[in-house]
């Protein structure tokens, strides 16, 4: 038969034992909430193949992508065209112009096109390409943050040919989700500025 001292005893110890988890984990590491998770993404292999379009340029993409392209209604010297990349959801919008006397404009109008993303972008980054071989000049635009494209280029010879680019996903922009793709479609970007050749 249990005693009134007895139960008590009970109780204390009971209580002790509580008091002692409780101490234990409150000098633990706070509990911190997990960060949201994002599906794998299987990255194809890489290879390139030549495309040689309507516009007097030829350029290498990458074999798992597919050109799309779109007939001028306003010029027949300028042509324009998506490298879409199905399995990412992922185009680049493509066009080629003639330099007519209106370097300057184009020059300014493409700058136009990456600094529109300013406002949602969190920096805007310039790497400039440069091979005079080939005649090749231009600058790659890095947009991060949560702005809708995040990368813009352009590609001059800066006497007749200008070539500009850039960079839409189809889906929402978010800058930890699609980190992995831009960082591949960037390499086929900087595969295309070393390939690039006039015609």
């Amino acid at each position: 038969m249990l005693t009134r001292k007895r139960i008590i005893a009970a109780i204390s110890i009971i209580a002790i034992a509580l008091v002692a988890i409780l101490v234990v984990q409150a000098s633990g590491e706070e509990a911190m909430p997990k960060p949201r998770g994002y599906f794998r993404i299987e990255l194809p292999q890489k290879a390139y193949v030549p495309y040689e379009s309507s516009c007097p340029l030829v350029i290498e993409v990458a074999d798992n992508s597919k050109v799309e392209v779109f007939k001028n209604r306003e010029s027949k010297d300028s042509c324009w065209f998506n490298i879409y990349y199905p399995r990412l959801n992922a185009r680049l919008h493509c066009t080629y112009l003639p330099i007519a006397g209106d370097f300057e404009r184009l020059i300014t109008e493409t700058y136009g096109f990456a600094a529109s993303h300013e406002m949602k972008a969190s920096a805007l980054k310039r790497t400039f390409i440069e091979d005079s071989t080939r005649n090749v000049f231009g600058i790659l635009y890095d947009i991060e943050g949560e702005a809708a494209s995040q990368m813009q280029f352009f590609f001059t010879d800066s006497t007749s040919h200008f070539f500009r680019g850039s960079l839409y996903f189809f889906n929402t922009p978010n800058s930890d989700s699609v980190a992995p793709v831009l960082s591949y479609i960037r390499e086929d970007v900087i595969h295309l500025s070393q390939t690039l050749r006039w015609k």
